[in-house]
């Protein structure tokens, strides 16, 4: 009986997205036959590809809008996402794209979730392009299994596959994900490019620095191959590509001296393993990677928090563990979670810190720091909440937090 009840439930939450997605396309008049939408999906890197393909489009002239977890662009104007999704619902995306037309938008850059796609967020766009970056374990609670969460991304490329329009789609898959050839069939007969890290290394890229991060090139060479297949020349997405000037939380620099302090949405361990790695090999001799993180509550991939952990101890040589959106958790039980991976690596509590108050947290960060010392604090990036219990939220800011801290401290 009560699986029944738990089936009936999930049906009817489909069907009344899948009627919300229809009647919003219906209402906006299916705007995506007037504009290129190209979406791009994958567990990181998103909106840093988003922004960058922004970028190399605008600099060929042509006018662009784009909505990712950061920012939402319709030609000059931009502003921040504050709906709490990358992929809303309620008409958004069918407005944003309606909107998009009339201020005379040539291409539409729309972040594909996974948690969008169950809701059929993605269905009535006729979509252009389908870029896959990568996938790891994420939201595995939310979906059930890693296989779910795999079939809702590949879902997006079965759907934009499906020939209902006069529109022939273009799909851009990293082969270098081992499930790359799932999504190559997903794109069934239409035509497929397939890139990988080192596809940027042809239009020779001087990296600014916002770029200069090794797991970034995956982004560059995607944003840089769909922009060739969609007719931009090799002169402007190099131009672009040099003067990118970066995505607000994303391995964002808010303190260059005595010591660096770096803001970065890194919320998984294959992303903290990254840009952990990345701050490692880069940093002076002798200087100390000094960490903050937490990880979400609320159930959210419970799984990962001891990974991790265990992560952390790998690269850090200070870890600050505190909270970070405990929902309806306690954010002790969260920051012990993350401390039993920690341990388990043997690494010395005494330079392990647990301090529930972010904004102290970080304050002890900048108070550890020493010249050439690099801060990074992990799982925020631009947020402007955290999310704590009886759906209240708090305002909150990494960036701001660290310059407040730094200033107390001079």
């Amino acid at each position: 009986m009560i699986d029944a009840i738990k089936k009936i439930k999930a049906f009817s939450f489909s069907v009344y997205h899948w009627l919300m997605s229809f009647f919003g396309a219906l209402f906006y008049g299916f705007p995506s036959r007037k504009i290129k939408v190209i979406g791009v999906t994958g567990t990181k890197g998103k909106s840093t590809t988003l922004a960058i393909l922004s970028d190399i489009f605008e600099r060929a002239g042509m006018k662009t809008a784009f909505i990712s977890s950061v920012d939402v662009k319709m030609g000059d104007k931009i502003s921040k996402n504050t709906t709490g999704n990358s992929m809303p619902g309620r008409f958004f995306i069918q407005k944003f794209l309606s909107d998009s037309v009339i201020k005379g938008c040539q291409v539409a850059l729309v972040e594909v979730t996974s948690q969008g796609v169950v809701q059929h967020r993605h269905r009535f766009i006729f979509w252009d392009g389908a870029v896959f970056l990568d996938i790891h374990p994420e939201h595995i609670e939310s979906h059930g299994s890693f296989e779910k969460y795999l079939q809702a991304k590949l879902s997006f490329f079965e759907y934009a596959s499906s020939a209902f329009d006069s529109k022939v789609p273009k799909f851009f898959i990293n082969t270098e994900d081992k499930h790359s050839e799932e999504f190559i069939r997903a794109a069934k007969n239409f035509p497929v490019i397939r890139f990988n890290r080192n596809s940027m290394d042809i239009f020779k890229i001087k990296l600014p620095q916002a770029l200069s991060a090794d797991f970034m090139k995956t982004n560059i060479s995607a944003a840089a191959v769909v922009a060739e297949n969609f007719g931009i020349s090799a002169k402007d997405i190099k131009n672009a590509i040099e003067d990118f000037k970066g995505v607000e939380g994303r391995m964002e620099t808010v303190i260059k001296n005595p010591f660096l302090a770096i803001v970065d949405y890194a919320h998984t361990p294959d992303s903290l393993e990254a840009v952990y790695g990345h701050l490692k090999e880069k940093k002076i001799k002798g200087s100390r990677l000094i960490c903050v993180l937490g990880s979400a509550g609320g159930g959210r991939d419970k799984w990962k928090r001891p990974k991790m952990g265990e992560v952390a101890a790998s690269y850090c040589d200070r870890i600050i563990l505190t909270n970070e959106d405990p929902y309806e958790e306690n954010p002790s039980d969260i920051i012990n979670e993350i401390k039993s991976g920690i341990l388990n690596k043997k690494f010395s509590e005494k330079n392990l810190f647990e301090i529930i108050d972010r904004k102290e947290a970080i304050k002890k960060a900048i108070s550890l720091a020493h010249k050439s010392d690099t801060i990074i604090c992990t799982g925020k990036g631009s947020e402007e909440f955290i999310h704590i219990k009886n759906g209240e939220k708090i305002k909150w800011s990494d960036r701001k937090a660290i310059l407040e801290a730094f200033e107390e401290n001079k």
